[in-house]
């Protein structure tokens, strides 16, 4: 596999700072990596954009930027919570013989963290890892739907609609729709809207400030789970996303 020099120069940069080097000029920066200024400069103002760097505007002094901040919470809130919701998701597949997700957004999409198979689960497509669509699939609906104004409009702003099914949804409209029915109701369900036959229901799991922090899921086969056996699993799945939500909060959930 090729490695992109670019990208390796850009992290290097990053990997100069420590608790010593809290700050570098663009000369310290362009010695220490044996670069010509203006490509150290190029580089820089790219990380910049990004806001892995910044400057600071009373000595012209580059540092690390918020956005590395904002990353490695999210590393550490994410492996905090897959570690404290596992038991969760053992609990759920368990009681329902059915496929459950824990996941959380990445960009433009969502991410599962983790999954758990029950005895009677057919669904195979999902792994962890596994990149999701926000506008057709549960989890994503829940990404959306309790995100700030201010985020919402970012992620939808160049949005693609990409049709998966018959049943996707195609436009701003009838997502904004769809969202607004999430947040009345404090779920989401995916009705065939991702893979022909399969159905999921999500829930938020929020932190102390009432924040998103994930949502968490179970995926059903229409075929096999009728409507008031979703409901059955959608009370089961709440009431889990209420003591996932509290220990996360407090600590204090069994």
């Amino acid at each position: 596999m090729p490695i992109i020099q670019s990208v390796v120069r850009a992290l290097t940069i990053l990997d100069l700072f420590d608790e010593q080097k809290t700050e570098l000029k663009i000369t310290e920066i362009s010695t220490e990596m044996g670069l010509h200024k203006s490509t150290v400069h190029s580089l820089l103002k790219t990380l910049q954009e990004a806001n892995y760097i910044e400057q600071n505007p009373d000595n012209g002094k580059y540092r690390l930027g918020m956005k590395l901040v904002e990353r490695g919470n999210l590393v550490i809130s994410t492996f905090d919570l897959r570690n404290v919701a596992r038991k969760y998701l053992l609990k759920l597949s368990k009681e329902t013989g059915q496929t459950s997700h824990l996941g959380i957004l990445d960009g433009d999409a969502g991410v599962y963290i983790d999954k758990k198979e029950g005895e009677k689960a057919l669904i195979r497509y999902s792994r962890i890892g596994k990149r999701i669509p926000l506008h057709s699939t549960a989890i994503g609906k829940i990404l959306l739907a309790y995100q700030n104004e201010e985020n919402l409009k970012k992620l939808l702003s160049d949005y693609l609609f990409t049709p998966l099914t018959n049943k996707t949804i195609k436009n701003h409209d009838a997502l904004q729709k769809e969202l607004d029915d999430v947040l009345r109701h404090g779920y989401a369900i995916d009705n065939e809207e991702n893979e022909p036959g399969v159905r999921c229901i999500a829930v938020p799991i929020k932190n102390l400030e009432g924040e998103l922090l994930a949502a968490i899921s179970i995926s059903t086969l229409v075929s096999n789970v009728h409507d008031e056996q979703l409901q059955d699993y959608l009370n089961l799945l709440k009431d889990t996303g209420a003591k996932l939500s509290e220990e996360v909060r407090y600590g204090t959930a069994t």
